[in-house]
């Protein structure tokens, strides 16, 4: 696996490296030992699938409060996403930039959310599909999350945006101290 990191401290675009002959590909998608290395988590208590059917439909942008804050490990295994990882760490050197980047079951890539980062994607195909890893179970007492479009944030989305859940829809603005703090 290569490991490139991205504008936002502590996260990354990790690729794994496929061998391919006559029957296809195979490529390693998770090391403990090569994540470790890196300085990343490498512990993982759950993993979730997110099907999408509809081009446009945007997930996000979610995260969870400290002392259930998580590490991401997202991949695309059918379709393709831009998918956004968001720096809420006040103490962090990057805080509040945010970084896109397609995933594809294509390009195999994956993207690491450092904890106390939001992540969030949007659906560039239909009949799309996600598999991300986390470092701490789902606690419904802390999860939090901030709007996809937040001026605070400017994040640039590639398309249209045409399905979003009204949960998603409905955080308040990042500027009026809604508490997101990892």
């Amino acid at each position: 696996m290569t490991f490139e990191p991205l504008p936002v401290a502590g996260a990354y675009l990790i690729t794994p490296q496929k061998r391919s002959d006559e029957r296809g590909h195979f490529a390693r998608v998770f090391c403990r030992d090569e994540l470790t290395a890196q300085g990343l988590c490498a512990d993982y208590c759950q993993a979730n699938t997110a099907l999408s059917p509809r081009t446009g439909t945007l997930r996000g942008l979610h995260l969870q409060r400290t002392p259930h804050a998580e590490v991401k490990l997202v991949r695309c295994t059918r379709g393709s996403v831009f998918d956004v990882v968001l720096d809420l760490r006040p103490d962090s050197p990057t805080y509040l930039r945010w970084h896109g980047t397609e995933l594809s079951a294509d390009n195999a890539a994956m993207l690491y959310a450092p904890a106390g980062t939001a992540h969030g994607y949007l659906t560039l195909t239909d009949d799309t599909e996600l598999l991300y890893m986390t470092s701490a179970k789902y606690a419904p007492d802390a999860a939090t999350g901030v709007r996809f479009d937040d001026r605070a944030f400017a994040i640039r989305w590639p398309r249209d945006i045409t399905l979003v859940s009204q949960a998603d829809r409905g955080w308040p603005d990042f500027q009026t101290g809604h508490s997101t703090s990892p």
